[in-house]
């Protein structure tokens, strides 16, 4: 059962995940990650590292959630791997725990 990334990482974007992805499944975009889920296994190492909640198992998506793993699995298909951390975005704070960001990302 592979991880997603949700709706909380657009336009915030940590990488802290990243870093410890054995398998390089992140895929980024230019204000969203997301996870490959043919290439994620499973190791659970990237969900204690988002600093905002933003990864989930696929089977515990949060309710209305649910597009995003569709949504995963489209974008890691068209975005580059990310394999090293970066900085945030420069508003990501702002950003955080604000509802409703699906219109805001950018593809």
């Amino acid at each position: 059962m592979p991880f997603v990334v949700t709706e909380n990482c657009i336009k915030c974007k940590y990488t802290d995940c990243v870093e410890v992805c054995p398998v390089d499944c992140f895929h980024e975009g230019p204000n969203f990650l997301v996870i490959d889920p043919d290439e994620c296994i499973d190791c659970t190492l990237c969900e204690p590292e988002c600093p905002i909640n933003a990864i989930y198992p696929e089977d515990d998506v949060p309710a209305g959630q649910e597009a995003f793993v569709q949504l995963n699995a489209e974008l890691a298909k068209a975005w580059p791997v990310l394999t090293t951390r970066k900085d945030p975005l420069p508003d990501a704070k702002e950003w955080e725990g604000v509802p409703g960001k699906l219109d805001q990302l950018e593809r």
